[in-house]
């Protein structure tokens, strides 16, 4: 009888140290946005890889914030934090720049976890000055880890043998979704998530952090014989003078980003993409109770 393996391998760490680019890259899809700014991941996002003999959930979180400003924050931190409740193998993701103190709340985290965890120190495609081994050692004084892992995501350097290391730990069990899923966020998730990402790249200061979009219809019609599918979303700004700053002079800015986006839309599906963005104001929405409901920040 063949032996089935599964589990859950969680990625935590800081904003901006690579964890959304290093679950791509096991994945090997595009399940989380990438941009180099950080707190760019807001929700738990599950990547799955599947073969005959195993399942791998890979889930990407929210960069750990210590200091959240608003409602949102404080959910992407219990997004982070829920990663150490039923992780199988857990992937601690620095980088050769990163500086801690020992004192953060997501060491005592790790260091409390029963589960085979690695340090990954990622970017070392950047390293100049022998830092990644520099890293290493401090964290060899911090967390007692199973295995050290020296990587570039962003290159796919080391990443093939990290990802065989984690399929000799992961458990026997079953598969936790069809093998023929890919994630277990819905279209309509990545369609706003896409916009979002074009938002953190066209826009500056903080306007993109006070972004978030929401799909109000999807739905594939036929056009001229052949599919169409139809895509409207609101992006909704938490204050009046960002309304105009989205739509642009004459709606230049809104044009390029519907370009950019619908043309990233139409790769993911692989179809014709009908467009239309609306910006709607809704002040103060990263602290609505509601709204990050709406959102899906809090169940």
């Amino acid at each position: 009888m063949t032996i089935h393996k599964s589990g859950f391998v969680n990625i935590i760490g800081n904003p901006n140290v690579g964890k959304s680019t290093l679950m791509n890259a096991l994945v090997g899809e595009k399940m989380s946005i990438i941009t180099s700014k950080p707190q760019t991941t807001r929700h738990r996002i599950f990547g799955l890889l599947s073969e005959e003999d195993y399942q791998v959930v890979f889930s990407d979180t929210p960069g750990i914030i210590d200091n959240p400003s608003y409602g949102m924050q404080s959910s992407m931190n219990k997004f982070a934090f829920s990663s150490f409740e039923d992780a199988d193998i857990i992937l601690f993701v620095t980088d050769i720049y990163e500086k801690y103190t020992g004192e953060e709340p997501v060491i005592k985290a790790i260091n409390n976890a029963t589960v085979p965890k690695y340090l990954i120190v990622n970017k070392i495609d950047l390293d100049k000055d022998n830092k990644a081994a520099e890293a290493a050692k401090f964290w060899d004084n911090i967390i007692d880890f199973n295995e050290t892992f020296f990587i570039s995501a962003d290159q796919k350097t080391n990443t093939d043998e990290l990802l065989n290391k984690i399929l000799i730990d992961l458990p026997e069990g079953p598969p936790y979704y069809p093998k023929d899923e890919l994630s277990d966020k819905t279209e309509r998730f990545f369609v706003s998530e896409i916009i979002r990402e074009k938002i953190l790249m066209l826009y500056k200061q903080e306007v993109p952090y006070s972004c978030e979009v929401s799909i109000s219809r999807f739905k594939e019609e036929m056009r001229n014989d052949a599919p169409l599918l139809m895509i409207y979303a609101d992006i909704y700004v938490d204050r009046k003078t960002q309304k105009p700053i989205i739509i642009g002079k004459n709606g230049d800015a809104i044009k390029k980003l519907g370009i950019a986006a619908r043309e990233e839309i139409e790769s993911f599906f692989g179809k014709h993409i009908y467009l239309d963005l609306n910006v709607k104001i809704k002040e103060n929405w990263r602290n609505d109770d509601r709204m990050l409901k709406h959102f899906g920040y809090e169940d």
